[in-house]
């Protein structure tokens, strides 16, 4: 089964820093944009940062400068370096790719997410 498996969530403190990692598995054929989306309670899902096949990057205002995406194409793994941390990043992140594989063609796939706690 192809999917994508999530880690590096926890509770830090405010101006801590976390990694978190999202690996695909399974057989795939190529994998073209990866990103990051966080929910917040009471909040609807918003996108953090995307990295497209070819490494161009993009964030939310609000992460810009403090978190860094970035992905290792033998690994089929993106990251997201999570800097400066502010309780308001509290948050489920979800890892989001989309992928073509041989059996199912082009699928979008979702991370089982990871909680990001930042309370002192």
């Amino acid at each position: 089964q192809v999917q994508l498996v999530e880690s590096g969530g926890g509770l830090v403190q405010p101006g801590g820093s976390l990694r978190l990692s999202c690996a695909a598995s399974g057989s795939i054929t190529s994998i073209y944009d990866m990103g990051w989306f966080r929910q917040a309670p009471g909040k609807q899902r918003e996108l953090v940062a995307i990295i497209t096949s070819e490494g161009s990057t993009k964030s939310v205002d609000s992460v810009t400068g403090r978190f860094t995406i970035s992905r290792d194409y033998t690994k089929n793994t993106v990251y997201l370096q999570m800097n400066s941390l502010k309780p308001e990043d509290t948050a489920v992140y979800y890892c989001n790719a989309d992928v073509v594989t041989p059996r199912e063609g082009y699928l979008e796939l979702w991370g089982q997410g990871t909680l990001v706690t930042v309370s002192s």
